[in-house]
């Protein structure tokens, strides 16, 4: 699991650290590993021409001795001092070791620009002098290292509030920061590699935490030779309307896909007529009235994907809520929870899936302020709605209580289409009707349907049931990863 602190944390261990050791130790450790990142994104050193940004601070300071390593393997080496000063004993190494201080005109001609502007602590819209710094660096032809996290980029929370480097790199040091693995801020990051400097034992418990494929693997349930279809997980699926059949086929059909024993799907005319067509594994119930007399007995249902926000939907989701088995909240199942929290009022568990437009109805929130602090937001609503929100987009993220915040590191732009969230619904029911808790299928089910989603795009357009169809594919591929 890929754990993630704030900068506080951050700075707490570096401190209890610190005082254990020589003055100056933990900085040659970061350089050290910041050049040895550098050298391997060059290919060769010897010759090509390296600029460092250089700010007042200890990053700028990583970046001098960086330099200086990187100049005593034949790198033509320029520091940019953009700061009101600059660390004066990695100044001097870097100029002992034949670096020199340059204009901003050589950021153009660099085969590498290193970014040490500002730290983790920094917060707010970057200053004069660092933005006209920062935009030519992202002009430049040569790719950019971030030193600990990109300047711009608010450490703890990803939020980007004015300009920031586009880095190619962004070497960290320590531990892994929140704002590097969450969007706006994971986008600034590029490929992520981590310096240990010693930080380990010192660090608390993690902001936030993104599981690996084996970490999923472990979660994931596997029948055994005495599971039998009621044992595998019966989940209940509440959707689709005569306007929008194709959100239930795709919920089955996630469902289905993602090993859930049986699935049993309720529902009106139009859209039992396409789920029996299309999935003939599922047991169907088909409604006259907003009542679940006869549906059988479940362990989870998903509730909301395309089943309309009127007088009937609103009766059908309220029976739902009203049960006492673990319910997966989507898509118009929201809306009908935006005009009556009141539903939410129940003993057994809850996990809400939205988006950010849906989340800013139910919180009552701007959508632009949650797309810009996405972990703020998630928090937020799981303790004000007693839920586990698993908040879809750029960056998916499951919050719940006071439990660290996961974040998916699975999924392609591709999923960018109508139909795959009602997908994504039926997966992580799937998972919620074989016995995970609602914070372990959020997690699973985003990794598995963003691993999906990757294997059904290959690069190229792609349809919610492709998506659906791949879920096998990316739960072998899962086990492949931790075998």
């Amino acid at each position: 699991m890929r754990t993630a602190y704030t900068a506080d944390q951050i700075r707490a261990a570096e401190h209890e650290l610190m005082a254990r050791l020589p003055e100056g130790t933990l900085m040659q450790r970061a350089a050290a590993g910041l050049a040895a990142a550098c050298a391997d994104l060059l290919g060769r050193v010897y010759g090509k021409r390296v600029v460092l940004l250089v700010g007042s601070g200890d990053n700028g300071g990583d970046a001098l001795y960086a330099g200086e390593r990187l100049a005593r393997r034949g790198a033509w080496v320029g520091a940019v001092l953009a700061g009101s000063r600059a660390h004066e004993a990695g100044l001097r190494a870097l100029r002992e070791a034949g670096g020199r201080v340059v204009g901003q005109e050589e950021i153009e001609r660099a085969d590498l620009i290193m970014d040490g502007l500002v730290g983790i602590g920094a917060t707010g819209a970057l200053r004069e002098p660092y933005v006209p710094v920062v935009q030519a660096a992202n002009a430049a032809r040569g790719p950019i290292v971030a030193v600990d996290v990109p300047s711009g980029v608010e450490a703890s929370t990803g939020r980007v509030p004015g300009a920031a480097v586009r880095a190619r790199m962004t070497v960290t040091m320590g531990a892994y920061k929140t704002g590097l693995l969450v969007d706006p801020g994971a986008a600034h990051t590029g490929t992520l590699t981590l310096v240990d400097i010693g930080l380990g034992v010192h660090l608390p418990d993690p902001d936030v935490a993104a599981l690996t494929g084996g970490d999923v693997d472990d979660l994931l349930p596997r029948p055994g030779g005495e599971s039998d279809k009621y044992r595998r997980g019966v989940l209940g699926v509440a959707a689709g309307s005569d306007e929008f059949t194709g959100a239930a086929v795709l919920a089955v059909g996630g469902a289905l896909r993602a090993g859930a024993g049986l699935v049993r799907y309720a529902g009106p005319a139009a859209p039992v007529a396409q789920v029996r067509a299309r999935w003939p594994e599922a047991v169907i119930t088909e409604l006259d009235e907003p009542s679940l007399d006869g549906v059988g007995r479940v362990q989870a249902w998903v509730l909301g994907p395309g089943l309309g926000t009127g007088d009937w939907s609103h009766e059908l989701a309220a029976r739902v809520l009203a049960s006492d088995v673990p319910v997966l909240i989507d898509a118009d199942g929201l809306t009908l929870v935006a005009g009556d929290r009141a539903l939410l009022r129940r003993s057994a568990p809850v996990l809400i899936t939205p988006h950010a437009g849906e989340l800013a109805r139910l919180i009552r929130a701007d959508r632009d302020d949650i797309e810009a602090a996405r972990l703020e937001h998630a928090r937020r609503a799981a303790a004000e709605l007693g839920v586990t929100v698993l908040l879809k987009g750029s960056t998916t993220v499951v919050a719940e209580d006071a439990r660290p915040v996961r974040v998916n590191t699975t999924g392609t732009s591709w999923l960018a289409t109508g139909g795959t969230g009602d997908v994504l619904s039926g997966v992580a029911g799937a998972l919620l009707a074989q016995g995970l808790s609602c914070y372990d299928a959020a997690s699973c089910g985003a990794y598995v349907h963003g691993l999906a989603g990757r294997l059904a795009a290959d690069g190229a357009p792609l349809a919610a049931a492709d998506v659906a169809a791949a879920v096998p594919a990316a739960i072998r591929t899962v086990s492949g990863e931790s075998g």
